[in-house]
């Protein structure tokens, strides 16, 4: 009897601290909401949205990418506000910093643990949804552009294609990406080995800081607009806007997507392909993908290697460099296809190359599902046993979708100084690597993410160590976390920040002391200030 009590109240101890997270999201929206209004009469009511209205669900949804996250996170925000104008911004800051609440900064929703709208903490805090600050300004006698921070990569390449044929930007290829968060941790595309990344070619910016005071990068200054152009979003301000310099490309350019098993000699060219993918010409980036297929063998599971590539040239040419370069993938002329840069950013995002480009505005989410990705990059090349070793643990799920993608350096994107932004990983890697698990049901994810651990944790032989380094826009909590998302320490995350960051790190945590000391903008991976 004196157990079952105890258990009792054990148990009603438990719905309590339940109950009270759950109301913590609830109790402050209205004296949130008032405060925002007491903040701004710019019609700042029309892009408020608390739980009580009937379009907050779906507009909390609308840029939810990946399921996982907010299953197991099950905290809904206070207030969901989607400004329109910078005010709807500097007013939110200012009530969030009153009322104690965090603020969660959403450009398109594609953050791989679903920071910019959950709290895995279960912090009460508001997401600013920056969908209306979508405008894109073409120069093309300056070959620049403004981007405003909740425009996604569709509508920037779309944008720029309406103003010329032979300008483009390089970053990558999901075209529902956000470009907030996509410039804010480096941005690696099918053009970097040309051009180097994303943040490579942002020559000005816009922000908000946690003073709600608008500064550009003269205002910023230099220090801050270092930060902001690779050290992860979320930490500094809310980017409102981006400045850009446009890339001169080809009116014709070359793609081609060849698939081979591993009965067609996969493990072979893969194991060649490491060799020549950081030295072949820089206009050329091939990036191997290897998933999980049914095999022509009943009830059994295979894996095929899909070499996408695309050449800055024509046909000709391409065939030229590949029969120097690569003469074993045996490339011919009828696996190629030229096309525009605009055309080849369909052929990427997995459309047809003759739907309309205007497919690319479409804010509507693909391939929604429970997703877990990771990183790595590799200085060696891995034998072909090696290879074959990897293989056999990859076969080992063989429910739902597994991959690992091979994102290749070399050329321009090694050429750059590993500290002329936050983005670190520069000159000494052949590529990177990216492991993906997709599955359909929540009741999965506990099989897949033991599986795609244990996979991380065989490859730690294989891959760059002290720091094993990692990717932030292929954001990983299990890197670690900062102290469930209070203030966290220097020393807690510096166990994740070194691996993303390198000795970059330590410079942010003084850029961050000094523009923003209180850690008001905060989550479980964003840079802390010294004094926290």
């Amino acid at each position: 009897m004196e157990t079952s009590n105890t258990s009792f109240i054990l148990a009603y101890f438990i719905l309590l601290l339940v109950i009270q997270q759950v109301q913590s999201a609830w109790i402050n929206h209205d004296v949130y909401l008032k405060c925002l209004q007491s903040q701004n009469s710019n019609s700042i009511s029309k892009v408020a949205y608390t739980p009580k209205n009937s379009s907050f669900s779906s507009i909390l949804l609308s840029a939810e990418q990946n399921l996982r996250p907010a299953s197991t996170s099950p905290l809904k925000p206070t207030l969901i506000l989607t400004p329109f104008h910078e005010s709807h911004i500097q007013a939110a800051i200012y009530c969030a910093k009153k009322q104690g609440i965090q603020i969660r900064v959403r450009s398109g929703g594609h953050d791989y643990e679903g920071l910019s709208y959950t709290s895995p903490s279960k912090h009460p805090f508001v997401i600013v949804d920056l969908r209306n600050f979508s405008s894109i300004s073409i120069d093309t006698e300056s070959s620049t552009a403004w981007i405003q921070g909740g425009a996604t990569l569709g509508e920037l390449y779309h944008k720029i294609a309406e103003n010329s044929k032979t300008l483009a930007f390089a970053a990558g290829v999901c075209p529902t990406v956000g470009v907030g968060g996509h410039f804010s941790g480096g941005g690696y595309g099918m053009m970097s080995r040309k051009f180097g990344l994303a943040v490579d070619h942002i020559i000005d910016a816009k922000i908000i800081d946690v003073n709600g005071r608008i500064l550009d990068r003269q205002s910023m200054g230099e220090d801050l607009f270092w930060a902001i152009r690779g050290g992860g979003g979320g930490t500094f301000g809310i980017i409102i806007a981006w400045k850009v310099e446009l890339l001169p490309v080809p009116e014709i350019i070359t793609v081609f997507n060849l698939t081979k098993t591993l009965d067609q000699n996969a493990t072979q060219l893969l194991h060649k392909w490491q060799y020549i993918a950081d030295k072949i010409d820089p206009n050329l980036l091939i990036r191997p993908r290897i998933t999980n297929v049914n095999s022509s063998q009943n009830g059994k599971i295979t894996l095929q290697a899909t070499f996408n590539s695309l050449f800055l040239g024509g046909v000709d040419e391409l065939l030229s460099v590949m029969n120097r370069s690569f003469p074993e993938l045996s490339l011919v002329k009828e696996d190629c296809t030229e096309m525009s840069w605009i055309e080849s950013i369909l052929f990427f995002a997995g459309f047809a190359t003759s739907e309309s480009v205007d497919v690319l505005l479409s804010r509507t989410l693909l391939g929604i599902a429970y997703f877990k990705g990771k990183s790595d990059f590799v200085k060696q090349p891995i034998s072909e046993n090696g290879l074959e070793a990897i293989w056999k643990r990859m076969l080992e799920e063989v429910d739902g979708l597994v991959e690992m993608e091979f994102s290749p350096y070399g050329g321009r994107l090694s050429e750059i100084s590993e500290y002329a932004t936050p983005f670190p990983h520069r000159a000494g890697n052949i590529y990177m690597l990216h492991y993906g698990a997709v599955w359909g049901s929540s009741s999965e994810s506990e099989e897949k993410l033991t599986w795609i651990r244990r996979l991380y944790s065989y490859m730690a032989s294989y891959v760059s160590s002290s720091p094993r380094e990692a990717y932030v826009n292929y954001r990983d909590l299990d890197l670690g976390v900062n102290n469930d998302g209070n203030h966290p320490s220097y020393k807690a995350a510096s166990i994740w920040g070194t691996k993303y960051f390198k000795n970059n790190f330590e410079r942010l945590v003084h850029i961050k002391t000094e523009v923003d000391p209180s850690d008001f903008f905060r989550n479980e991976q964003s840079i802390p200030p010294f004094s926290s």
